[in-house]
């Protein structure tokens, strides 16, 4: 790719994605340190300030040196919707792409890049009633009668929630108790358009960096969570601990490796317990990225070892961009 042509309006926009621990953001730095690319970070847990050590949170030094977009953006007693993320990562681009440079989309986050790409349906707006009929439920029967009522109103969102997923119950069900319509029905009738999407954002790569053993991918999600605990990932998530404004509800503190040591903090297992949950919490989430890969249309997908070397999968990446010119 020639690095002197500057970006137009209908050039291709490169989005990095693939499971935990992949080894998206030591590709993406690349990219950013030899190719004019500027990031944007599409990660639910990266917007959070103080969730450094467990979200894999590129060091000071490193966001200093390359810019990120969507880093540090909110405090962990806020929360951050796929729609704010959307009209964020917009503006991002556009910003990046004003000034000459190249936007590079990059994270895990698997339902951002899908409003990213698919725009958004119009939603029953939050109903307090409703979801403190459902608490209730919940309070007395266990979130399992609410994934039971849920699987009689809607059927295609139960299948897809768990049962221990309490935010996506509580809201699935609460677009039903609020408009007597299934959550499911909403996404079929909106039919997720994206006419709001500005022509720069038209042409967007997905290019997946896909491990090609899944042991080998479980061994580098294991040899990271250790890492993480030895770096202090214990004591960042104590500092949250003990703040009076958060609690292991919210979308922050629901964050991989997050909870469950929260969970320890709060005297609900061992030391070894946490461990072994949040290793099962990571390779779970791991799951669930390749479950969404598999299905995602147009999808460059890059089968790579662990050990294969940056500038391999840099050069695959450009290839592809550039064969995706208008």
């Amino acid at each position: 790719m020639q690095q002197n042509r500057k970006p137009t309006s209908s050039a291709p926009i490169l989005c990095l994605t693939g499971p935990t621990a992949a080894g998206k953001t030591r590709i993406a730095l690349e990219l950013a340190r030899d190719h004019d690319f500027e990031i944007i970070s599409v990660d639910s847990a990266l917007v959070y300030r103080g969730l450094d050590i467990g979200s894999g949170k590129p060091e000071k030094e490193t966001l200093a040196q390359f810019t990120h977009h969507l880093v540090d953006i909110r405090d962990p007693a806020q929360a951050y919707s796929a729609a704010e993320f959307r009209h964020d990562a917009i503006e991002a681009a556009e910003k990046i792409l004003k000034a000459g440079k190249r936007p590079l989309l990059v994270g895990g986050t698997m339902l951002y890049f899908k409003v990213l790409r698919d725009g958004l349906a119009q939603m029953p707006a939050a109903n307090p009633q409703a979801r403190l009929k459902i608490q209730a439920l919940a309070e007395e029967s266990g979130w399992e009668a609410v994934h039971k009522r849920l699987a009689e109103v809607d059927p295609q969102a139960a299948a897809r929630i768990h049962p221990n997923d309490p935010q996506r119950l509580m809201r699935a069900l609460e677009v039903f108790e609020s408009s007597g319509k299934a959550l499911s029905e909403h996404h079929r009738d909106e039919n997720l358009k994206q006419n709001d999407l500005p022509d720069f954002m038209s042409n967007l790569v997905f290019v997946a960096i896909h491990p090609e053993k899944r042991s080998t991918l479980h061994e580098h999600i294991a040899e990271r969570f250790r890492q993480m605990l030895e770096q202090g990932f214990v004591e960042e998530v104590k500092v949250l601990y003990e703040r009076a404004d958060l609690h292991r509800d919210l979308p922050a503190i629901r964050s991989v490796g997050y909870r469950q040591i929260w969970d320890y903090l709060d005297g609900q297992y061992d030391y070894d317990t946490m461990v072994d949950k949040g290793l099962a919490a990571t390779r779970q989430l791991a799951k669930r990225q390749l479950t969404w890969l598999r299905s995602w249309p147009e999808l460059h997908r890059l089968d790579v070892e662990m050990h294969t070397e940056n500038e391999n999968i840099v050069n695959k990446c450009l290839n592809i961009l550039l064969s995706s010119t208008i």
